[in-house]
């Protein structure tokens, strides 16, 4: 039923303020603040987010065009380009750093139970990333290219409910087989790599820590096929294997056997070869 209150207001009340609050003490971030708070700065940032606004001055011409109706979005101090540019500038990060890890925590709590299409006790996870094109003027740190400056935000999926578990913020030039080394690898988890994060020596740590990955295998992969298991075409896989790596730069890195792989995808007319160290869910 309608009571008059905005849908912005309607969406602000699924967000805990009690845990933002103790983010906010934990780094004093409302310290000599008098009227515009870490609340308000946050309702800011969300305004933004939703409405798709593409400046400090947008955001602040949308909401003072509705001046009467601030107290009922949840606003408690004036909003100005100037104060808000400011607190972006000097308010601790790591507020919003501590408060985004709360709710990733109660979503991921959300979706815990929700069925997967592989049947799969294991959490599964995925990690990519995506890059941002930044001016290079404003952000020299995030050099990419020579002329160009970038970010790149590298998420670990939780695929039950696509819920972002983590998410690393790194320059441009960073490549993303160098994450592999921040991601806290968790015991019986099923972990899907891109190609381009192939890295065998960080994959044995995987296996090292009980853990289980998958990923795509280069076309001039060395191996020895050890063993072939029997496979219904049916459904796309060509080939079971069980290999050993046999490469100069490979085989050391990782010793033990691998699972291999290969599929054929009709629709795309793609063929895809995947390496795993897991043996027991269906290939």
């Amino acid at each position: 039923m309608n009571l008059g209150r905005t849908v912005f207001a309607q969406l602000m009340e699924f967000i805990p303020t009690y845990p933002f609050q103790l983010c906010v003490n934990r780094y004093p971030g409302n310290r000599y603040v008098k009227d515009f708070s870490c609340w308000d700065q946050f309702l800011c940032l969300m305004f933004a987010q939703l409405t798709y606004r593409r400046s400090l001055r947008d955001i602040e011409a949308c909401l003072r065009a509705q001046q009467l109706q601030l107290y009922h979005l949840g606003f408690r101090g004036q909003v100005s380009r100037n104060t808000l540019a400011h607190a972006n500038e000097v308010r601790d990060w790591r507020i919003y750093r501590d408060f985004a890890q709360e709710l990733i925590r109660i979503a991921r709590d959300l979706y815990r139970d929700e069925s997967f299409r592989v049947k799969l006790s294991e959490t599964v996870y995925a990690f990519d990333s995506t890059t941002m094109d930044l001016c290079l003027s404003l952000f020299p740190w995030g050099g990419f290219r020579r002329h160009q400056s970038a970010v790149k935000l590298h998420p670990l999926l939780d695929l039950r409910g696509s819920i972002p578990a983590n998410v690393y913020v790194t320059g441009g030039q960073v490549h993303d087989v160098n994450l592999l080394d921040e991601l806290f690898l968790e015991a019986g988890a099923l972990y899907v790599f891109d190609r381009g994060d192939g890295d065998f020596a960080r994959f044995y740590l995987s296996k090292q820590a009980c853990a289980s990955f998958i990923a795509r295998a280069k076309k001039n992969l060395q191996f020895y096929r050890r063993l072939s298991r029997p496979v219904e075409r049916s459904t796309g896989v060509r080939c079971d294997q069980t290999i050993l790596l046999t490469g100069i730069r490979t085989a050391p890195h990782y010793p033990e056997a691998l699972r291999r792989s290969h599929s054929f995808d009709a629709e795309k007319d793609s063929r895809l070869t995947f390496l795993s160290n897991n043996f027991s869910c269906p290939p």
